[in-house]
């Protein structure tokens, strides 16, 4: 019986995972399609029985697992999955799996960079000196207009919201530079707080007290702009805000409005809504503003690891072992009972 798998989102770049899966002794039909509605989605995956996709840009919705009459795993490329109805999997007894752990380092020395940057003034420093502006003595707009403005972080107070894998990994890097740290999140539990000695608030305290905001929780109808207005007059006007995780989780138009109005010293963001951000944007045109091209999980390392993931789980799979990343690890028991130990025979 040949184990057939389905590609649904074209990944330039990437390897052709049939010919991996073949190469290594799988029995594997294999076929790529870029597939947009719901409707292409299930008639290309058909009676496959995995499919690897990108469920931050299509939607996986419980019309589509309720249609896939042979899936048995799915494979997101990604952290995020928000366009994919993880329970609907679930219901259809489908393994749904992203790649959560391919680059925590990254994001989080990201993070770590985009707080240097904002600051110590970085960009405008640097920004000014290739303009030609730095002479024997410090040019006026650097003596002005960015000296008065840098900050010794030193015991400032860094709020994480959200306190998932990235910023635990962000927490070291933190205080290597002495930041007083708290930590938001409502679903965490209390003892990773206590053993990386951070201080656990409600959403509020953390936004009045911190010197640096920093988000990082996933995007859900719950967090979808849960930094609006609201939110941002409640902080410093002498704080920055962070964001290395979904865009729509700020309110950009809010943003704009704070940052313009000088209500905040700065953002830091590598994500934002909309991505790509138009050429006209006016946060473009603001100079305590940093927008970084949703590049802050890339590195060989993490490109590498992201690659692969596909083919490793597919490997594992097909080896009647669990895939790693799973996202709905509660129904191996009636998984098992309806699918076995192993899906495909090899050779």
């Amino acid at each position: 019986m040949r184990f057939k798998l389905a590609q649904i989102a074209d990944l330039p770049g990437f390897p052709d995972y049939g010919k991996l899966l073949n190469d290594a002794g799988f029995n594997i039909e294999f076929r790529k399609k870029a597939c947009g509605t719901e409707d292409e989605i299930i008639d290309f995956v058909d009676d496959s029985d995995a499919i690897i996709c990108v469920s931050t840009l299509q939607d996986l919705s419980r019309v589509v697992f309720d249609n896939l009459r042979n899936c048995k795993f799915i494979q997101s490329i990604g952290i995020g999955f928000e366009k994919m109805d993880v329970k609907a999997a679930s219901d259809n007894c489908i393994l749904a799996a992203n790649v959560p752990d391919f680059c925590l380092e990254e994001v989080s020395e990201h993070t770590m960079g985009l707080i240097l940057a904002l600051t110590r003034g970085i960009v405008k420093l640097n920004s000014i000196v290739k303009a030609g502006e730095w002479n024997f003595h410090p040019d006026p707009e650097i003596q002005k207009n960015i000296w008065p403005k840098l900050v010794r972080i030193n015991k400032l107070k860094l709020g994480l919201i959200g306190f998932g894998q990235i910023p635990r990994a962000l927490v070291p890097n933190a205080k290597g530079f002495n930041l007083e740290i708290m930590a938001y999140d409502p679903y965490a539990d209390r003892k990773l707080f206590d053993d990386l000695g951070v201080i656990r608030v409600e959403l509020d305290q953390l936004l009045i007290e911190s010197d640096i905001v920093s988000v990082h929780c996933p995007l859900t109808d719950e967090t979808r702009h849960m930094i609006g207005s609201r939110e941002l007059e409640k902080m410093k006007p002498s704080a920055y805000l962070i964001n290395t995780a979904r865009g729509p989780v700020i309110d950009t138009d809010a943003l704009y409005s704070a940052l313009s109005k000088r209500k905040l010293a700065g953002a830091g963001l590598d994500v934002i809504e909309p991505e790509p951000i138009p050429k006209d944007h006016p946060l473009l045109k603001l100079d305590n503003v940093i927008i970084t091209a949703h590049g802050g999980g890339v590195s060989n390392t993490s490109m590498e690891m992201l690659v692969m993931r596909p083919y490793e789980n597919m490997v594992r799979l097909l080896k009647g072992e669990w895939p790693t990343g799973l996202l709905n690890p509660e129904i191996k028991d009636k998984y098992t009972k309806k699918w076995g130990n192993s899906v495909c025979q090899t050779g």
